[in-house]
């Protein structure tokens, strides 16, 4: 704290010194000149007096930019840490709501334990053993690795503050590395979850080249085997990007009406949604024939309510693969993993309330 203050007190020392040193020479010049051009009246040094006066005037304005030089160049290191610090302090986790997740700095993937969620009054018992199977639970799926690890956490963390009834919700998170479970398990004590290893070459030989190389990572695909990954007896799972925060209760979503359709998303119809399929795929009556009985928009695939009964009874995890293998060969779109869903579900959709979107979940 003293070498901070000593660091503020040294630079008001030399701003002051130099403004007081640039004022007083300023000003005595001027006084200076003055008196000497009131008493130099003949006409042959008039010529040279306002010469010399140029000149003196360009010397003083070069030395007051060579002065806020200085004081540039210089203030940087005397704030009132240095920057190195600060860069340093951003690496740490800050609390992403109301600052309740913070984390130690000891390491990047250690995080300070969470206070305990309790439900509110008038919820459904749950199990304490946290069966899976439990018919009062709400399942939420989400992704998990080393690069995104901070939102995943953080929107644990916002599912659990924002539910009326905490302790019916399951987690389901999907890894590629099977140490993040301990993790989990020291952050959210009591929190009821399973942890599913992802092996990436299931998905790897059918992933093509992306616009962006974070679109390729296996784990993006993950989304699509979740039929295939739960137990048979989870029939219905939210599906959430790790990179969200819930800010209503999820318990909303996971009523959401999906009639006869297998999804729930937020749908955008005004969108273009030739954009997102190159001229090679529409020029192709074959393939872009498969919108030709539907009426199909774009929708947000980070945020899906799904069942995964109907999703197993209709083998959509074989069809999504049949369109990323045709990828492969005939580069029917350009971005990562969401144009499969596209092309099997665009136009079969049950839609989601915009709200969750746009206020019920927000981007880290």
């Amino acid at each position: 704290m003293l070498r901070i203050s000593n660091s503020r007190l040294i630079y008001r020392l030399i701003h002051f010194s130099i403004v007081a040193d640039l004022k007083g020479t300023l000003i005595s010049y001027l006084l200076a000149d003055g008196v000497d051009l009131r008493f130099r009246r003949k006409r042959n040094k008039w010529r040279r007096v306002i010469h010399d006066y140029k000149m003196q005037w360009i010397i003083r304005f070069s030395g007051f930019v060579s002065a806020i030089m200085v004081m540039i160049v210089l203030a940087p290191s005397l704030q009132s840490f240095h920057p190195a610090e600060a860069i340093r302090s951003n690496t740490h986790i800050d609390g992403y709501i109301d600052g309740h997740i913070p984390a130690t700095v000891t390491h990047r993937s250690s995080f300070r334990r969470e206070a305990i969620f309790r439900d509110a009054v008038g919820c459904k018992q749950v199990s304490g053993s946290g069966d899976v199977c439990d018919p009062s639970l709400v399942h939420v799926a989400i992704t998990l690795d080393f690069e995104y690890l901070r939102g995943s956490i953080a929107a644990v963390h916002s599912i659990l503050q924002h539910s009326s009834c905490p302790e019916s919700v399951f987690f389901h998170f999907l890894v590629s590395d099977t140490s993040l479970e301990t993790l989990v398990g020291s952050t959210f004590p009591k929190l009821k979850f399973k942890v599913y290893y992802f092996e990436p070459e299931i998905v790897r030989k059918l992933i093509s080249t992306s616009v962006r190389q974070a679109l390729e990572q296996p784990l993006n695909y993950a989304r699509n085997y979740l039929a295939d990954i739960l137990e048979p007896c989870v029939r219905r799972v939210i599906y959430l990007d790790s990179d969200l925060v819930v800010v209503d209760d999820v318990s909303k979503l996971w009523s959401t009406s999906l009639g006869e359709k297998t999804i729930g998303a937020p749908e955008y119809c005004h969108a273009n949604f030739t954009k997102y399929f190159t001229a090679g795929f529409w020029s192709n009556r074959r393939l872009s024939g498969t919108f030709s009985d539907r009426n199909p928009c774009y929708f947000n695939t980070g945020v899906m309510v799904m069942d995964l009964a109907k999703w197993r009874q209709f083998g959509y995890t074989k069809r999504i693969e049949r369109w990323m293998e045709i990828q492969k060969t005939d580069r029917i779109y350009e971005l990562g993993s969401s144009p499969p869903f596209l092309l099997v579900f665009a136009g079969h959709v049950a839609p989601i309330d915009h709200a969750w979107k746009n206020i019920g979940i927000t981007k880290l």
